[in-house]
């Protein structure tokens, strides 16, 4: 007999509850264990290579998922929040991080957005030499302004995914420290700006190897030493490493790990770890993406051109990168039978569809899967990141409600709401409208 896994066991929940209808014929759900086993095993890879009282703020990249529950509970489990706009700096306040455990990054922030920054006292990235000039004209009526830093690309290239290289040579993000001149100008912008701190780097993201990642590290720690000694201070005190882990979409298997990464950054750049400078981290998918499913109905099955196809209600709303670059951005696809049970059909090569009004609207392509038919349900997977909690606006189909789920292993699977479905009165409501 094989047991259920806790996912199965969600999956079987939102049918008892009825959470499946023909009004909201998607949803998803978070694994609330899963999301504390991630930030669990994040402080234990750090503390493994720090030095004994050495200051770590871990952060979550809240782009990745704009819910302030969400930000709420891995503000619990000891992880902070990283914004980049207003509107991501209103959710961790709704959430009730304090302003030491909030980072603002954003290559386009606003005279007004920077005021706010720094009247709450929150730690902030300056991306490039104008908003550093900016930040000048503002901080004297500021002086209990929180951390402000530099961020810096050192230009090491791109990975797999070039939408997603933030150190290539012409990236829009940071300091290009090998234009020529740039590195002689960052070391005099902070000779000139006591109060500039920190050096904050982002090399990381889906489709970059991890060598890659260290190696951005390590030029970010050497710019720092360098900075310092020719301060002849420690004036560089904090090095914000960013994130970007990439994830494993092909299995449940977690790789890498945060385990890996820090024992990588330990031989890469030593001195990061001997206690002289604070750490601050950037992680987003890898914290979220395992622990997310997204479930849909399957409304119809049909065969174009001798090919099944199977038309659910998860598609370019949910899974916009999956979409529109599927090669970049595969997802499993889980098949469940109307009740909520694996399906046990033998597997056909199909196509799983979507239900927006255009033909690439797919988010698997001649996949062998079980074989669907009404009723049944598919579910995508690893979709706990920047899939149901930043959702594309395409037909104007509403956003789907979000369970968190807890599974004990006695009972069945207990779901919190997150989020609710979004109502059609809403949605006609923020399109400028009313019914």
């Amino acid at each position: 007999m094989v047991l259920p896994t806790r996912r199965d066991q969600a999956v079987r929940a939102l049918l008892t509850h009825g959470l499946l209808t023909d009004d909201q014929p998607l949803a998803a759900l978070l694994d609330l264990r899963g999301v504390q086993e991630a930030a669990s095993a994040l402080h234990a890879a750090f503390d493994a290579v720090t030095a004994p009282g050495q200051p770590v703020l871990h952060t979550f990249a809240v782009k990745a998922a704009t819910l302030v529950p969400v930000l709420r509970l891995l503000d619990g489990f000891g992880i902070g929040s990283e914004v980049a706009s207003p509107g991501e700096l209103a959710l961790a306040e709704a959430a009730g991080l304090a302003p030491e455990r909030i980072v603002l990054d954003s290559p386009a922030k606003t005279g007004a957005e920077l005021r706010r920054a720094l009247t709450l006292g929150i730690a902030c990235n300056a991306d490039n030499p104008q908003e550093l000039a900016r930040l000048d004209t503002l901080l004297p009526d500021h002086p209990g302004h929180g951390p402000i830093g530099l961020r810096v690309n050192p230009q090491l290239g791109g990975g797999t995914i070039d939408a997603m290289s933030t150190a290539t040579a012409t990236s829009k993000f940071g300091v290009a420290l090998r234009d020529p001149g740039a590195r002689d100008w960052v070391v005099r912008a902070f000779l000139d700006r006591p109060w500039l701190t920190r050096l904050h780097c982002h090399v990381g993201s889906q489709g970059i190897a991890l060598d890659r990642m260290a190696e951005g590290v390590r030029e970010t720690y050497e710019l720092a030493e360098e900075i310092n000694a020719t301060a002849g201070r420690r004036q560089v005190v904090t090095l914000d490493i960013g994130g970007g882990l990439p994830v494993n979409f092909a299995s449940d298997e977690v790789t890498p790990s945060f385990a890996a990464y820090a024992r990588l950054l330990a031989e890469t750049v030593p001195g990061l770890f001997d206690g002289r400078y604070g750490l601050v981290t950037e992680f987003g998918r890898a914290l979220l993406a395992k622990a997310g499913t997204v479930v849909a109905r399957v409304e119809y099955t049909k065969e174009s051109g001798g090919r099944p196809i199977a038309v659910t209600h998860a598609g370019a709303q949910v899974a916009t990168r999956t979409v529109f670059a599927p090669a970049s951005w595969p997802l499993r696809v889980a098949a469940y039978d109307r009740t909520g049970e694996p399906s046990t059909e033998p597997p056909v090569n199909q196509d799983v569809a979507g239900p927006c009004c255009f033909a690439g609207d797919l988010v698997a392509i001649d996949r062998p899967l079980p074989r669907l038919r009404p009723d049944d349900l598919v579910a995508l997977l690893d979709t706990g990141a920047y899939y149901f909690s930043t959702p594309f606006g395409y037909n104007a189909l509403p956003r789907p409600a979000v369970y968190g789920y807890s599974v004990d292993g006695r009972g069945p699977a207990v779901l919190t709401p997150l989020r609710r479905a979004q109502t059609l009165a809403e949605l006609v409501e923020e399109a400028g409208g009313s019914l």
